[in-house]
C-alpha cells in the first residue's frame, strides 16, 4: 500500500532517522543546559531579594550570610501593605504615583502610537523616511544627554514638580520604538483587507478599526507592556524632577526612604520585590504577545 511506513528490513529511513535524531541530541542538550544558566541567572536575585525580605535585621546583615532564614518573618510586608503606619502610608503613596505614572505614559503612549505607526507604514508622503529616521534618532543618544534640556523645557511649561513632566518625559522616550514596533507589524498586515472593506462601504477609518486594530492586537499589547515596564522603573528623571515626597514614584521613593538615611535591608528588600512582582506577572502573561510583535515586525512579507 502507498501509505505504509518504510519496513524495518530496508533499514535506510528508519537508520537515516535515528542518525538525525543522534546528531540534534547534543544542541538539544546543550540549549536546555544554556536556558537553564539563564533562567537562574534571571531568578536569582529575585529569590534572594525574597530570602532577605523575611530576614530580620540582624540576619540580613551578618556574616557569613545566612542562606535560608532560621525563623523568616512577614513583618516587613506587613508594615508596607497596611496604611495604619506610616512606613505604609507612603509606600502605598509612591506604589499609586508610579501606577497612575506608567498607566498614563501607556495610554498615551498607544494612543499616539498606533495612528503614527500606521501612517509610516500605509501613506506615502515627502520626507516620510527622514521623518521615521528622525523619530528613531532620539534612541541613539543615552537618556541622561537630555536631562537638563528637557528640565529646562518643563520649568518653562510650568511643569517641574508635578507628576505630568513624568508623563511627557517617558512619552517622549518611548514612542520611537513603540511606532518602530508597531510600523512592522503594520507592514505585515495586508492591504487587499483594508481594500476589501473600502469595496464593502466601510470608510478608511472604518477599516482601520474593524480590520486593522484585531490584527494588530499583539503588536499594541507589545507596546503597551514596554511601554508601562519602562515608566515604572525609570528613576533619574523622577529624582530630579520631583521634589514633593507625595509625588515620588517608587523606585526615587524607596531610595529616599530606605537608603539614604538608614539601611534597613528587610525593607528595602521587601519593598523591591513588592516593586519587581507587578511587572513580572504582567509580563509572564502577556510574553507571547510582545515576542510575536517582535517577530512580525521583523519578517517582511
Amino acid at each position: 500500500m502507498s501509505g505504509e511506513a518504510p519496513s524495518p528490513s530496508s533499514g535506510r529511513g528508519w537508520v537515516s532517522e535515528g542518525v538525525r535524531k543522534r546528531k540534534r541530541d547534543p544542541w538539544r542538550i546543550a540549549g536546555n543546559v544554556f536556558l537553564t544558566v539563564l533562567i537562574i541567572f534571571a531568578a536569582l536575585p529575585m529569590v534572594w531579594m525574597f530570602i532577605t525580605s523575611i530576614k530580620s535585621q540582624f540576619a540580613a546583615v551578618q556574616y557569613p550570610p545566612e542562606w535560608f532564614p532560621r525563623s523568616p518573618t512577614l513583618d516587613e510586608y506587613r508594615r508596607l501593605l497596611l496604611p495604619t503606619s506610616e512606613v505604609g502610608r507612603d509606600f502605598l503613596r509612591y506604589m499609586f504615583n508610579s501606577i497612575w505614572v506608567s498607566f498614563a505614559t501607556t495610554v498615551l503612549g498607544v494612543v499616539v502610537a498606533v495612528p503614527a505607526a500606521y501612517a509610516f507604514s500605509r501613506f506615502r508622503f515627502p520626507g516620510r523616511n527622514l521623518l521615521f529616521y528622525s523619530v528613531l534618532l532620539r534612541n541613539m543618544f543615552p537618556a541622561v544627554v537630555f536631562l537638563m534640556p528637557l528640565f529646562i523645557m518643563m520649568r518653562w511649561m510650568g511643569l517641574v514638580n508635578t507628576q505630568f513632566s513624568l508623563i511627557l518625559t517617558y512619552l517622549t522616550f518611548g514612542l520611537p520604538l513603540s511606532i518602530w514596533l508597531l510600523k512592522g507589524f503594520y507592514d505585515n498586515i495586508p492591504v487587499q483587507l483594508e481594500q476589501a472593506a473600502r469595496i464593502d462601504g466601510a470608510t478608511r477609518f472604518q477599516a482601520f478599526i474593524y480590520i486593522v486594530m484585531p490584527l494588530s492586537s499583539p503588536g499594541i499589547i507589545a507596546t503597551a507592556i514596554y511601554s508601562f515596564i519602562m515608566a515604572w522603573n525609570e528613576y533619574v528623571y523622577a529624582l530630579t524632577f520631583i521634589n514633593d515626597k507625595s509625588r515620588l514614584t517608587l523606585p526615587v521613593g524607596l531610595q529616599r526612604f530606605f537608603a539614604e538615611y538608614a539601611t534597613n535591608w528587610p525593607g528595602l528588600m521587601a519593598a523591591s520585590f513588592i516593586m519587581s512582582v507587578p511587572v513580572v506577572v504582567m509580563f509572564l502573561i502577556l510574553q507571547k504577545y510582545f515576542v510575536k510583535a517582535l517577530t512580525e515586525g521583523a519578517v517582511k512579507s
